[in-house]
């Protein structure tokens, strides 16, 4: 059974246009860019997701008791959420996960700002968003690949530290048990991770 696994960078996924577009605000059947356009985006998003090296980790964990509020996981890990607890109620275990896209592309946003080049800054920050999202997925669907041996699945949906009404303050602990300073990341006082591009979520394991 995986218990725990760090990825150092070896997450390669190609860039999610579809979504990386979306979040930049353009509309498929209502956006219309120019030939010129639309070769500058692509170029400023393949340039951006060089600039990205993917990390991640997980770490797989027992539920011990769920009473509708709060959740106590193996590892003495105890969230406080009516809502995860919902999310979790049929689920013997519980997934943690996480995920940076590194610091080289945070400088090159901020590179990028600086010499108000916002087209390319806003098209970078979009990449970035999108490509360490996109990790989580990857994640999920290397576990799910584990788990089809055990006949179990993830759950499809997963939760943030910061959504409806699991506390940001989580966040702290994620970071800790996925030890997520190995990926190169750190967290502050406001539960924010640093490099900013960088995510941690839970899920459920299920028969």
């Amino acid at each position: 059974m995986l218990d725990s696994l760090i990825f150092p960078g070896n997450i390669s996924i190609d860039p999610p246009y579809a979504k990386i577009y979306f979040r930049l605000g353009y509309k498929k059947k209502t956006t219309k860019l120019s030939l010129n356009q639309e070769r500058e985006t692509g170029r400023l998003i393949e340039e951006a997701a060089s600039l990205i090296l993917l990390k991640g980790s997980l770490l797989r964990v027992v539920i011990s008791n769920n009473d509708g509020e709060e959740i106590a996981l193996a590892e003495n890990i105890i969230f406080s959420s009516k809502k995860l607890s919902a999310l979790l109620k049929d689920c013997p275990e519980a997934v943690l996960m996480g995920a940076t896209a590194g610091s080289a592309i945070m400088e090159a946003i901020s590179e990028k700002t600086g010499q108000d080049d916002l087209v390319a800054a806003v098209v970078f920050d979009a990449t970035a968003s999108e490509m360490v999202d996109a990790a989580l997925d990857w994640i999920m669907n290397y576990l799910n690949r584990q788990l089809l041996r055990e006949g179990k699945r993830l759950l499809p949906r997963r939760f943030s530290a910061g959504y409806a009404d699991f506390k940001m303050e989580n966040q702290k602990v994620i970071y800790e048990k996925l030890q997520m300073d190995k990926l190169g990341v750190t967290i502050n006082s406001g539960f924010i991770l640093l490099p900013e591009k960088s995510v941690t979520a839970i899920t459920g394991i299920c028969g």
